[in-house]
Formats: structure tokens, C-alpha cells, sequence
């Protein structure tokens, strides 16, 4: 029984690790999340250079946070993304324009908007106060 246990414990954090290698897309927004440890962080930093967009979600404690819900729509409303944060970041690549961003994050929502290049990588903080009561 362990051994099963400890199988799929290793097959879960190698799924997490193949989720941050690996750029998803949707709605014509590739993008790609994590930044749970070391490696992970390493990857996505590697990555950066491709994208024209990095949120980063974390307390004003300074404790990063994931399962964040984003959504990101365009000038006209149209939602281009829609997904939950794998990590406490996320990486995007946008058409140059302007964007609402909503991120999720125990029942609060922030909102942001941003204009963004077509090159440069912008960086978007969110911050929440406190986690979920327990």
C-alpha cells in the first residue's frame, strides 16, 4: 500500500512539473502557470522570454498563492482566458492591446487593467489580505 501511495505521489508532482513545461492555449492566449518550488520557478523563468505577460499572485504577507481563478478579456469584453492558476504564476502571451485582468482567490476578487506590447514582458502583482478562514 505504501508503495502505491508513494507512486502516486511522485506521478502528481511529475504532472505538475509537466504543467509547467508545457504551454497551454485557449482562446488564441497561449499561457503557462506554476512556480511551486525550485525547479518549477527555474522553468518558468526560461520561459519568460516568450511571453508578454506575467501575473504573480501572492498575500500581502508575502506567501505566494495558487488555485487562483483568472480571467482575461479583451477592450471589448470578449473573455480570451479562463482558467485557474497552477502556481502563484502565470505567464501569457497577448495581442499588443488592452486588457481587464480578474484573479480569484478565496472568495475576493482584483481586478486590473493593463496594456500590454507586443514584446516587452509586463509584470501584474495581485495581492490578497488573508487566505480563507479554516
Amino acid at each position: 500500500m505504501a508503495a502505491i501511495l508513494l507512486g502516486v505521489a511522485a506521478f502528481g508532482s511529475l504532472a505538475q512539473e509537466q504543467s509547467d513545461q508545457v504551454a497551454l492555449s485557449a482562446g488564441g492566449v497561449s499561457y503557462v502557470s506554476g512556480g511551486v518550488g525550485t525547479a518549477s520557478i527555474d522553468r518558468l523563468d526560461s520561459l519568460a522570454a516568450d511571453f508578454n505577460l506575467k501575473l504573480v499572485f501572492a498575500l500581502k504577507a508575502g506567501d505566494y498563492v495558487s488555485g487562483v481563478k483568472v480571467t482575461i478579456s479583451d477592450a471589448v469584453g470578449k473573455t480570451l482566458l479562463d482558467t485557474t492558476s497552477q502556481g502563484p504564476w502565470l505567464l501569457a502571451r497577448l495581442p499588443a492591446g488592452n486588457y481587464q485582468i480578474v484573479a480569484s482567490f478565496a472568495g475576493n476578487a482584483e481586478r486590473r487593467t493593463v496594456t500590454i506590447g507586443s514584446e516587452k514582458l509586463r509584470t501584474v502583482d495581485f495581492r490578497w489580505a488573508s487566505q480563507a478562514p479554516r
